[in-house]
């Protein structure tokens, strides 16, 4: 999966399978989660958010099933 760069202190890098809705996160620390069945627009929404970590925190993280890579 590609990932581009982001403005983040607690993110490095994030991308996306539109196909398999899946949400690819490296965070600065190193670790890799996968978020699965992330609807297009809630990529949008996290790609355009004025803090990236607020976002994922408020409207990912506790909604979505995830896993580290």
């Amino acid at each position: 999966m590609n990932r581009e760069s982001v403005s983040s202190s607690n993110i490095s890098e994030i991308g996306y399978d539109e196909e398999r809705r899946i949400l690819e996160v490296l965070f600065s620390n190193g670790g890799v989660y996968q978020y699965f069945d992330i609807p297009p627009h809630i990529y949008a929404e996290l790609r355009q958010a004025s803090s990236i970590g607020q976002y994922l925190n408020a409207n990912i993280k506790g909604n979505f099933r995830y896993a580290r890579v």
